[in-house]
């Protein structure tokens, strides 16, 4: 049943002058729609017309799966014959099917067909998973017109376009809408972009007013319009279209169009017609395909098959040059096998066609050297550490009950080579909540409670100034003094940071309120009235509970005010003001209404405010306004914005406070708190009346210079103003986020944040986290005005912004001081211009010289377009992590996606690679899972080619002992077990459970993690020294086993070796040394490894005895060959432990030396551990610990250690000048 309009108390368009102006009318003229792109007609409450060509439009579901039923087994089989090994065998078992063949066919399909089912059947899993994500948004409901006026609940996917929608307070949007009316009655609403830009802020929408009446579900039985607009197309802020409704036609633009993801706010509901649906919505035009992504070390791994391919070949030409000469010069000697009535293949007469016949056997028979059941090995090891990763307790948040989730296990080891690190900001680094902490009023600070950024630096400070005592306590004293006067020369820094942590650690803290975490008994409880300055006080809290655009709210059960504001800020202000004693408690359309509490135990009086301009903020005047008149009868200014727009502003005789509170602004930027000046002005009645009336009539003015025309006149009226104070309110950062990026810091990663914010709030939040400190040096690019220039403005521009770049690494490059840190800021009107392909790799080249990079006000594509930037200008590994559907472009596009699963919808998760809850999680995702996957599968592979280098070869040297017969000295089951049962658990648990140090011992040491990235355990170096031990084990293996067997008896009864013994106890070896060597390549031994190494020496044993039980018709030559030939034969003992030991001397004397002479540092910590010096000597412990940082210029950490060289430098004047003063 239809609900009428609630009607408001008061017309909220009237509080706005520039965020909500009246949109243009008919009469304006509409848009010109002329020409291509612009060819989108929509029939409003008619959507079945949309259902045939040439108008039909996309469905409304979205997909994030990278398959679908019909592509699936292409895709999938495309992406498994990507690897190469798999196209070789392959070609393998197709061969497999000729007589040449030394295997059967079965043999060869089989196990390709398992390994690439297998590899198919996770990633139809993984992307399964994608599917119900997909479908849980799909189905997501909202209010649709069924006709007659009524609406029906109706799933998203189902919405088409054309259809009227009517979506409740706090939904998100389901499709790209017209707003046509809202719960109030001058057609404005409030939407939150936070999931498409990172704004907090709430934005205006009005609708046109044409459209007003369609304020009930009845208005809409005889709807009927038709819209003309652009295309689908990316761009968020912008929208051309014309609304023919009534005989009329009234131009559209960007305020009046809601887009899919948004939610609305502050409104009851609004009405809406969808213009664009699914894959054609704005923010699904931001996104890009789910792309196919490979880690390095997989692609890599092409490159080593490509090596040991090519040696397959060789020594497959060896071996068919060989077996033709041997055909041609003796098989005619060979009588006894009657060369005269043999096959082709063997023909001495076609030497030739025998040799490339024989190239074939040979190319299957070596194909143990490219390892078929590594790519099975690497699937189930991945999955099983994405499983660890699932299940880590550390990352588990308790809050929300949601896990960490490895969306796909095909990039884990990527988590360890990570270089650079692009963060979304908000809902990622701050958790969109805003806490008044301190203020400056008068030229007085107020506050005592710290930021959660000096809380950290602070303790990190007195942890490093404890280990920095010892080198402080070695400066010269003056000789004159006892060693115990260095207490009396204390300085003031000193006891400085011993406050600091002290009073922090013992604060009392009382029950916490939304918005207001500010303790200082001077202004609490009216202890203001006793101040100096109480006058300027009073004007600082009403500044605050007057100048907003907050609408206040009973809650009946408490009794207080909620309210609605634009802002977190703005909120955070008048809860601030209502604690200090002055409650905004009543709106109206031309008044405020505040209670003042005055006195400590009087009543609080209310007081009404008659509001007659607001002149509201935006992002280009960073600054809002109000005239009102008070009960006094003044007329007052109060403004409140930027301190760097209000300091323009001042009068001579306002800057009474301006040294004191600029002092107080920099302080609490560097405690990285958002700052804001308040200022006022008391203005004369005929002044005032004069501007007004120009005022109202620019207000009602019809044409393209009204907007300029108000600016115009708000900045007359905001001048010569009055410094009265700053506020300093603290974006709360998501728990433990500062302590995480001082850690990823110390592990050398780079940290960029991309964020749509504005300027002025991404280099809060930078000083927040630590990206930016005072000392600093900001290298900002922003766009020149391009009104400066006459001809050909887009080439001026761009030479600009070169010549901005340019400056900034000349001004890198020219720094000498070696701590010097530059940030570079830039902005998305001017990233526009150094995305271009002849200017991006001048930007590129400067960021990365930058400790830290911050880009302001970007759109998801460019995002997306910095992210492939990065990857490809640097080569190196990129990580993006966000929250919302405005980072799903950057989270595809980067090496390595991580979607923050928080409340603001799941499409980042979606996108994602990996999904944890919390920011700070990060840290250990890389730190932790990171460093072992990478270094478990980086060993884990070397391995795998060690052993199949030193099995395969083998074969080689027999069949070229053997005059290239195309003979194996092995049985078929030694050959098929080898790597499915014999050599497999053992390298599967070097995979999943290896670990260099322990969780903690990578937290305290993050420095380790520069393994990854430097790629020290995947580089050639060690990938050929692996091969070369293959080599070397494979020649030992072989000849020492033929020089010990050849031409000797070999037990007591004198029998000598044949092809069975020999290749049994040739398999022996390979068993015992390939796992002894697995065992000596472990640093972490659980009871598993234990079971899994030396179980599989015992199953190759077992084997022997249940096969050598088996029927001489199937086990062949290998019946009872071990209880009744080789067991009782000393022999056959004493050359396993021989060979094995020479086997494995060469690597145990290696790492020997490397620890003695050349030890990494995960091999120092290891000793340390071991010999338990962390317990015994914390200290050093400590040292170790400090000295392992890798050096970073961003982080609490760095600006600790600059406080710390600053203290440094002071003590050490200091004790010169003492010195230089005593007598001699």
């Amino acid at each position: 049943m239809g609900r009428g309009r609630i009607r408001a108390r008061i017309r909220r368009s009237s509080l706005y002058t520039f965020a909500c102006l009246r949109p243009r009318t008919s009469e304006e003229g509409a848009h010109p729609l002329s020409g291509p792109g612009f060819s989108r007609t929509v029939y409003c409450n008619q959507p079945l017309l949309h259902e045939r060509k040439p108008l039909y439009y996309c469905k409304n579901d979205i997909s994030t799966t990278k398959y679908n039923i019909i592509t699936f087994l292409p895709k999938a089989l495309f992406e498994q014959f990507r690897r190469v090994a798999n196209i070789y065998f392959l070609l393998a078992a197709c061969l497999s099917a000729s007589p040449i063949s030394p295997f059967t066919p079965v043999s060869m399909i089989a196990p390709l067909a398992f390994v690439v089912g297998l590899s198919m059947a996770k990633e139809a899993l993984e992307d399964w998973r994608r599917f119900l994500q997909d479908v849980k948004v799909n189905h997501r409901k909202v209010s649709v017109h069924k006709g007659n006026g009524v609406f029906n609940l109706k799933i998203w996917q189902n919405i088409m376009v054309g259809d009227v929608v009517k979506v409740e307070k706090d939904q998100f949007f389901p499709a790209d809408l017209l707003l046509l009316s809202s719960s109030y009655e001058d057609g404005i609403c409030y939407v939150e972009t936070m999931n498409l830009d990172g704004e907090t802020n709430l934005k205006v929408k009005r609708s046109l007013e044409v459209t007003l009446p369609l304020d009930n579900d009845d208005a809409f039985k005889d709807f009927r319009g038709t819209i003309q607009c652009e295309d689908p197309n990316p761009s968020l802020y912008t929208f051309i279209g014309n609304l023919e409704y009534d005989h009329q036609v009234f131009p559209m633009d960007p305020s009046q169009i809601l887009l899919r993801d948004s939610k609305l706010r502050n409104t009851d509901h609004v009405y809406g017609v969808v213009i664009f649906t699914g894959h054609d919505s704005k923010v699904m035009q931001n996104s890009t395909k789910s792309p196919s992504k490979r880690s390095r070390i997989e692609k890599k791994m092409d490159y080593i098959i490509y090596l040991l391919f090519t040696v397959l070949i060789l020594i497959s030409m060896i071996s068919s040059i060989g077996f033709a000469i041997k055909t041609k010069l003796q098989t005619p000697d060979w009588w006894y096998l009657r060369p005269q009535e043999t096959e082709y293949q063997y023909d001495p007469k076609n030497a030739t066609l025998a040799g490339m016949s024989h190239l074939i056997t040979a190319l299957i028979l070596y194909g143990y050297l490219i390892p078929i059941s590594l790519y099975v090995s690497i699937e189930v090891v991945k999955v099983l550490q994405a499983t660890f990763i699932n299940q880590d307790l550390q990352m588990y948040d308790e809050e929300t009950g949601t896990p960490a989730d490895a969306r796909t296990s095909n990039l884990n080891e990527e988590l360890g080579q990570v270089d650079t690190i692009l963060s979304d900001k908000t809902g990622t680094l701050t958790c969109n909540q805003m806490d008044f902490l301190k203020c400056s009023i008068a030229g007085i600070a107020y506050g005592v409670r710290s930021s959660e950024v000096e809380l950290a630096a602070a303790k990190q400070m007195a942890s490093d100034f404890e280990e920095h005592d010892s080198d402080l306590s070695n400066f010269p004293m003056p000789k004159n003094k006892a060693p115990g006067s260095w207490e009396s020369n204390r300085t003031a820094e000193e006891i400085e940071i011993e406050t600091i942590v002290t009073s922090k650690t013992n604060e009392n803290k009382k029950p916490a309120i939304k918005g207001f975490n500010f303790e200082d008994n001077r202004l609490m409880n009216c202890n203001w009235l006793k101040e100096a300055n109480s006058d300027v006080l009073l004007l600082f809290f009403r500044i605050l509970a007057v100048c907003h655009t907050a609408i206040p709210e009973l809650n009946e059960e408490t009794g207080s005010f909620t309210y609605e504001a634009e802002s977190p800020d703005e909120g955070a202000f008048l809860v601030a003001a209502r604690e200090f004693g002055f409650e905004f408690c009543k709106r109206s359309q031309s008044s405020v209404v505040i209670r003042e509490r005055i006195s400590p135990s009087g009543q609080p009086v209310e007081r009404e405010y008659k509001i007659f301009n607001l002149l509201d903020f935006t992002s280009k005047r960073k600054r809002m306004s109000v005239v009102a008149r008070d009960e006094d009868g003044n007329i007052l200014l109060m403004c409140k914005g930027a301190d760097s727009i209000i300091f323009d502003r001042l009068s001579k005789n306002g800057k009474t406070y301006l040294e004191a509170t600029t002092r107080h602004l920099n302080e609490y930027g560097e405690s990285g708190l958002r700052t804001l000046a308040l200022a006022y002005r008391k203005l004369d009645e005929e002044e005032y009346y004069a501007w007004n009336n120009e005022f109202q009539k620019a207000k009602t003015a019809v044409g393209s210079d009204r907007e300029e025309t108000l600016e115009r006149l708000s900045d007359v009226m905001e001048r010569e103003l009055i410094l009265v104070g700053a506020t300093a309110i603290e974006d709360k950062l998501q728990k433990g986020v500062p302590q995480c990026i001082d850690k990823l810091a110390q592990a050398g990663l780079k940290l960029w944040v991309l964020t749509g914010d504005k300027m002025e709030t991404a280099i809060n939040i930078g000083f927040a986290c630590s990206l930016l400190r005072q000392c600093m040096k900001q290298i900002c690019i922003t766009t020149p005005n391009s009104e400066s220039f006459t001809n050909d403005v887009k080439e001026a521009i761009k030479a600009n912004i070169l010549n901005q770049i340019t400056n900034g690494s000349q001004m890198i490059k020219q720094e000498k001081d070696p701590h010097a840190a530059f940030a570079l800021i830039i902005d998305g009107k001017t990233l526009t211009y150094t995305l271009e392909d002849d200017m991006k790799h001048h930007f590129l080249a400067l960021a990365v010289e930058c400790a830290s990079v911050i880009c302001c006000r970007v759109s998801p594509k460019q995002k997306a377009l910095v992210t492939r930037l990065v990857k490809e200008g640097t080569g190196k590994t990129t990580l993006a992590i966000g929250d919302g559907a405005n980072d799903v472009g950057m989270i595809q596009e980067a090496d390595i996606g991580i979607g923050i699963s928080g409340v603001e919808g799941m499409q980042a998760v979606m996108a994602s690679d990996f999904a944890i809850a919390q920011f700070r999680f990060l840290e250990r995702l890389l730190v932790v899972h990171g460093h072992w996957c990478y270094k478990r599968i980086a060993q884990m592979i070397c391995y795998f080619f060690y052993k199949n280098i030193a099995f395969g070869l083998t074969i080689f040297y027999f069949e070229a002992f053997t005059s290239f017969s195309g003979q194996s000295v092995y049985d078929d089951w030694y050959m098929i077990l080898f790597n499915v049962v014999l050599t497999s658990l053992p390298v599967i648990s070097l995979g999943v459970f290896e670990q260099d140090v322990s969780s903690d011992v990578c937290l305290q040491f993050p420095a380790l993690y520069q393994q990854g990235p430097k790629n020290l355990f995947f580089d050639w170096y060690r990938i050929l020294g692996w091969m070369g031990n293959g080599l070397y084990s494979s020649l030992i293996i072989f000849f020492l086993n033929v020089i010990i067997f050849y031409d000797q008896a070999f037990r007591i009864e004198g029998q000598t070796a044949d092809i069975a013994v020999v290749g049994t106890t040739m398999f022996t070896c390979i068993i015992w040394a390939v796992n002894l060597q697995i065992a000596l390549t472990m640093n972490h031994f659980t009871w598993i490894q234990h079971l899994f190494v030396w179980g599989s020496v015992v199953t190759w044993y077992l084997f022997l005895v249940l096969y050598g039980m088996v029927s001489p018709y199937y086990s062949k030559s290998a019946y009872q060959i071990l209880v009744e030939i080789l067991g009782p034969a000393p022999l056959y003992w004493i050359t396993t432990i021989l060979v094995t030991v020479t086997c494995n001397l060469p690597y145990l004397t290696h790492i020997s030396f490397q620890r003695c002479f050349n030890p990494m540092d995960h091999h120092i910590i290891q000793e340390i551990k071991y010999y338990k010096k962390d317990i015994e000597d914390q200290n050093m412990w400590s040292r170790e610990r400090s000295k392992a940082r890798h050096e970073t210029k961003i982080g609490f950490t760095a600006r600790v250690e600059a406080k710390i060289r600053q203290l440094k430098g002071r003590l050490q004047k200091k004790q010169s000048s003492i010195g230089a003063l005593s007598p001699s």
